[in-house]
């Protein structure tokens, strides 16, 4: 499969990205990541970044060596088709194979941050009827990333292991390649119009944030790291991060009143590797 090459920005911008995101705890409180300069997932967040609010980590361990990986469900597994909408990813979840590349990625037809962005082709479809009807209903909505590849998460990675030092400080703030949502191509992150609270806690208030968390499941997507559920999903709350499920497994959780996907489908929670 060739994938559309992307600019160095997009490439820098992974980096300031890193895995997903800034903080919220439990409570609804907690450390946040600092906005990035531009535009994925453990008991912690994909996209956190350096800055006065950023995320702290632990106190580097004297061993910088990564931890051993979680056993690889079988192939067989349900929710485990990496292609497939259903597909479930998370610390205890890997993607099989670890370097799958989705097929036919494309910009979404939608405001965005930053050039480059791409997604499956039923997700982009999705995201371009939601962002219209959220500008229907007078919200702007921004897209701020989407598809990450083994080898940019792998980067991504690898740069929060070398500042902090440890696999147990990096796992914090960084999905390990193979383990994110986002090299799937059904994942992406959203931003309000004017920027408010880009990839930080406060996002949670913005009418950007209010109005997909409310409509999502309409056009087949969650929120995929609801507040309050980070010992089954792997995250603090990330009211940034969608991911493209479907219709029938998007209102089948509103209907169920279920916030998670390892819930739904009755998956073990994954808060650690």
């Amino acid at each position: 499969m060739t994938v559309p090459a992307r600019p160095l920005a997009a490439v820098l911008l992974v980096l300031a990205l890193s895995a997903c995101s800034a903080q919220a705890g439990p409570a609804g409180t907690g450390p946040a990541t600092a906005a990035p300069t531009a535009m994925d997932d453990g008991a912690a967040s994909e996209e956190a970044g350096p800055g006065p609010d950023a995320i702290t980590a632990p106190a580097a361990q004297d061993s910088a060596e990564a931890t051993s990986p979680a056993p690889e469900p079988p192939a067989t597994a349900p929710h485990s088709d990496p292609a497939a909408a259903d597909v479930v990813v998370n610390k205890q979840r890997p993607l099989q194979p670890a370097t799958f590349e989705p097929a036919d990625l494309r910009p979404p037809d939608v405001p965005a941050t930053s050039p480059g962005v791409l997604l499956g082709p039923d997700t982009a479809a999705a995201v371009e009827r939601m962002f219209a009807a959220a500008r229907e209903d007078g919200v702007g909505l921004v897209i701020a990333s989407g598809y990450r590849s083994y080898a940019e998460q792998d980067v991504t990675y690898r740069h929060w292991l070398d500042h902090y030092g440890s696999s147990a400080d990096a796992d914090v703030v960084s999905a390990r390649p193979g383990y994110s949502e986002h090299q799937t191509g059904l994942a992406f992150d959203i931003a309000q119009e004017d920027g408010s609270c880009t990839l930080v806690a406060c996002f949670a208030g913005t009418a950007a944030a209010q109005w997909a968390a409310e409509h999502a499941a309409e056009y087949g997507i969650i929120l995929r790291y609801p507040l309050g559920y980070h010992t089954v999903t792997g995250f603090f709350a990330e009211p940034w991060h969608f991911r493209y499920v479907g219709t029938d497994v998007a209102l089948g959780m509103r209907e169920a009143g279920q916030l998670t996907l390892e819930e739904y489908f009755g998956l073990p929670g994954a808060s650690s590797y």
